[in-house]
């Protein structure tokens, strides 16, 4: 295997890494829209940390191992129109999903802060952060970025 080889693999083991994690979300969030108090919802706090390493990790070697496959392999060039809408949404989903974790972070804060003040019963605005629409739709989109990234990637419209 040449060196180029093995850096194609860990672009596409950063991409299951990076689709592992957004999947994991997924499962957070139909999990949490039943929870609603401060104990449950802190208890899947270290889940979505696992989650969110996964998708960090994931995109950045998917976008640094992209761009030198790019470089470094014949025939292909930065300026492609299937490399460009490639990092067009890339950036979309890294952008939207980091605001998808800015809406469920407002959960896990009114949890710690429900537990500190000994309030440790059913909570509704716990719960309606927990079912947050706005998240859920944030989410869905930076799935679909995601998704059309994939699609992108493997068909190359345009190469």
């Amino acid at each position: 295997m040449s060196f180029d080889d093995w850096i194609l693999a860990l672009h596409v083991l950063s991409a299951f890494a990076f689709v592992g994690g957004i999947v994991l979300f997924w499962v957070l969030i139909v999990a949490s829209r039943s929870i609603d108090t401060a104990a449950d919802t802190i208890r899947i706090q270290p889940i979505a940390k696992v989650g969110g390493r996964a998708v960090m990790v994931g995109a950045t070697g998917t976008l640094v191992l992209g761009i030198w496959l790019a470089l470094s392999y014949g025939g292909y060039d930065l300026w492609d129109a299937w490399i460009i809408a490639a990092v067009v949404l890339w950036f979309a989903a890294s952008g939207v999903g980091a605001r998808t974790g800015t809406e469920y972070t407002k959960a896990f804060d009114k949890a710690r802060e429900l537990e500190s003040a000994g309030r440790m019963g059913s909570d509704g605005e716990l719960l309606a952060l927990n079912r947050t629409s706005r998240g859920a739709a944030l989410h869905a989109a930076s799935s679909l970025f995601l998704l059309l990234l994939i699609v992108d990637m493997i068909w190359k419209p345009g190469a």
